[in-house]
Parts: C-alpha cells; sequence; structure tokens
C-alpha cells in the first residue's frame, strides 16, 4: 500500500514519508504505556526532530539527586574488589597502543571489517551492481558508520557514568565509578584518533542511538541509568566489540577492541552488582515490575533498531526502498552474529538481577530471547572467558 502511494513521487518526498512511517513504527512498537511513556520525549526528540544531526552541541537536561555519604563506609567488599581490578588494569591509549601501524582502508586482503554486512550478491539480487572498487569503498562505508556509532555511544557511557557515580549509594561504588568516567573517555579518545587520523570518515549519531541516550541521561532515576547504561547500552557495546573484533583483520583496530573490551567487561559487572543488591532490598514490587518490563522494551528495540539509515540514504536511496534495505540489514549473516553475541551476554545479567521472572518469559519467548538463558552472567564470567570470543 504505502509503496503504491510513493509511487510518482519526488524523491525528498518519499524520503520524508517513508522516514517518518518508519519511526511511527519505532513508536508504535513500545508496547507497555509506562515505558512509551519514559521513553516517548527521546524518540520523538531523535528520530523526528533529529536533534542529534541538526546541531554541534545538543543539551539534555538531567535531574537525578547527588548522593553525598558523609559516612564514607567501605562496605561492600565485592565492589572493592572490582575498584581495585580497575585501578590494576588501567591502560593509555598514546602509550599502550601502536599508532604507528599503517592502515590502508580500501586494502582487500587487510579490511577494517569483512564483507558479511550486506555481500555483493546480494545488492545483485535487489539490483544494486557496485564495480569491485565501489563495493570496497562501500563496506569501508560501512565501518566507519559502525565505528562512529561506537564513538557516539562512547560519549554517552561518559556522561552517563559521571552522572551514575553522583547518584549511587555506596561510596565503594563512587570509587569503582570514578574509574569508569576515566575508561570511558579513553575509549572516547581512541576511536576518535583512528577516525580521524586512519579512516578519515565520520558519521552524525544515529537517530536510535541518540534516542537512547537522551532516555538514558535525562532519567531522574539513578537506577533507570544503570540498568539502562551499564547492563543494556554495554551488552550493547560487548556484542559490536565483539563481532567487529572478529570480523576485522586491521591489526590496529582489533588491538584497540581488546583493550575496550576488557574495561566494558568490568563495566557490565559494575552494574550487575548494584542494582542486584538495590533490585532485591530496595524497590517495591510495582517498581520492579517496571523496570522488568522497561528493560524487555529497550531489549527489543536495540535489537531492531540500529539498521544504517545513514548508510542507506548515502549510498541506495531512490535504487531500493527503504523498508527493503531494513530487511537486508537486520537478516544479513553479519548482524545476526551482533545479536547472538549480545544477548549471550545481556539476558543472563537481566536474570541475575531479577528482572526475568515467570511472568515476563512469554515476552522473552515471543521475542527469540529465551534460548540464552542459563549462560554466566557477569559476576561469573572470567577475563578468560571475554577473551576466549575473540579470534
Amino acid at each position: 500500500m504505502l509503496e503504491k502511494m510513493l509511487n510518482g513521487m519526488p524523491l525528498h518526498a518519499q524520503r520524508k514519508v517513508e522516514a517518518t512511517m518508519d519511526n511511527i513504527n519505532t513508536l508504535t512498537n513500545i508496547k507497555n504505556k509506562r515505558v512509551m511513556a519514559s521513553l516517548g520525549p527521546s524518540v520523538v526528540r531523535g528520530m523526528f526532530r533529529k536533534q542529534g544531526k541538526k546541531y554541534d552541541n545538543t543539551g539534555m537536561v538531567s535531574e537525578h539527586a547527588v548522593d553525598f555519604d558523609w559516612t564514607y563506609k567501605m562496605d561492600f567488599p565485592e565492589m572493592q574488589e572490582l575498584y581495585r581490578r580497575a585501578v590494576g588494569n588501567q591502560w593509555d591509549g598514546d602509550k599502550h597502543i601502536d599508532w604507528s601501524i599503517d592502515v590502508d582502508p580500501l586494502n582487500p586482503h587487510v579490511p577494517i571489517i569483512a564483507d558479511r554486512f550486506i555481500p555483493m550478491e546480494t545488492l545483485r539480487e535487489h539490483g544494486v551492481k557496485l564495480t569491485t572498487t565501489e563495493f570496497r569503498e562501500f563496506n569501508f562505508n560501512i565501518a566507519c558508520w559502525i565505528l562512529s556509532q561506537m564513538m557516539h555511544g562512547e560519549q554517552g557511557a561518559l556522561y552517563a557514568s559521571c552522572q551514575v557515580t553522583e547518584a549511587v549509594r555506596w561510596f565503594d561504588g563512587k570509587l569503582y565509578g570514578a574509574t569508569q568516567v576515566v575508561d570511558e573517555a579513553r575509549h572516547l579518545e581512541v576511536f576518535m584518533r583512528y577516525l580521524d587520523t586512519k579512516l578519515g570518515k565520520l558519521y552524525d549519531v544515529n537517530d536510535n542511538m541518540f534516542s537512547i541516550l537522551d532516555g538514558l541521561l535525562t532519567d531522574s532515576r539513578w537506577d533507570i541509568k544503570f540498568l539502562g547504561m551499564q547492563i543494556m547500552v554495554e551488552g550493547l557495546a560487548l556484542g559490536a566489540f565483539t563481532t567487529v573484533h572478529n570480523m576485522s583483520k586491521e591489526p590496529l583496530l582489533k588491538s584497540i577492541l581488546r583493550y575496550v573490551i576488557q574495561d566494558e567487561a568490568r563495566h557490565v559487572h559494575y552494574g550487575v552488582l548494584a542494582l542486584k543488591k538495590t533490585f532485591e532490598e530496595e524497590l517495591t514490587p510495582s517498581e520492579r515490575r517496571e523496570r522488568q518490563e522497561w528493560a524487555f522494551e529497550v531489549a527489543v528495540l536495540m535489537r531492531n533498531r540500529f539498521l544504517g539509515h545513514e548508510i542507506y540514504e548515502e549510498w541506495f536511496e531512490g535504487i531500493m526502498t527503504r523498508k527493503t534495505w531494513n530487511k537486508l540489514i537486520s537478516e544479513s549473516d553479519a548482524m545476526n552474529t551482533l545479536r547472538k553475541t549480545m544477548f549471550k551476554r545481556l539476558v543472563p545479567n537481566l536474570e541475575c538481577i531479577g528482572l526475568l521472572p515467570d511472568s515476563m518469559l512469554k515476552h522473552y519467548e515471543e521475542a527469540g530471547l529465551t534460548h540464552y538463558m542459563g549462560g554466566k552472567s557477569a559476576m561469573e564470567l572470567t577475563d578468560a572467558d571475554m577473551m576466549a570470543d575473540l579470534h
């Protein structure tokens, strides 16, 4: 029906209609009314008003409470241990990474990322004929888009970790939180440097990424910030970092990602420690239920919505429909691998902190996520477990 309506429209009008309908679909797919009320304004700012793309700077107002602890009690042993590990494993993005490595983004023998997002044969099946040189350029652009979103996510993580450090209730947690602020700044630094000096191309923040970051940074509830950033977004990041590491043959990028992954694993562990204690001891049944629903809706949003529309608009708008692009990218081998890696880490953590009760299982089963249950949570994973996923 929509495609028939679009036939004959000028290209710019088609683009606006398709994008608007796609965004409306995103909003209507948020089934829970409370979650819609929480995330809806951020989705409007990100997807409809394009605030991540319109301006060089975006202000986000947060009204979370800053928690001062005048007792200075150090009574959370697991958090103290995590803090010691973080202090002992700091690294310097300038000294520990060999920036002298030469990077040729178009070298087919040392690809930044393998061509598994949309292979050339798949494009040809849909009437898109690229030369070998054009396809290498296309795949390079996908790599730049992915790494750009990683960098934007790290900027959001930097600000969120600052907010969480202010708001967390345990003094041990504040000390650990300060190490994460440094970690996120270092990650932002190395991704900025790699994109700037080695690849030379940067994409704007994806509207879906902006919407999630805006929702987290403007929410006044510290535990929602924690849940969203430390469990959900860091879980997505771990999946993305691991997938890109394993799909790349470029040694400098692989080195950067190995360092970052070690840090991110600690960040998720931090979230699990803090939220397990909070959700078990401090929340009412109604508040716990709201967190359970929120986590599910955000998990589905993250699974379905990072579709690289910036790449589509640059390369294929007017050649294929946005609907066709969405299907191709979401069903690609690389996206399936990313989702599997992400949910392999995410779902056991949601179980561990009490957000997967029997009442929620039907929803996760319908979304095809229950088979990830029973895995190791961040509290059980070792560095060896994390490194075993890398090749």
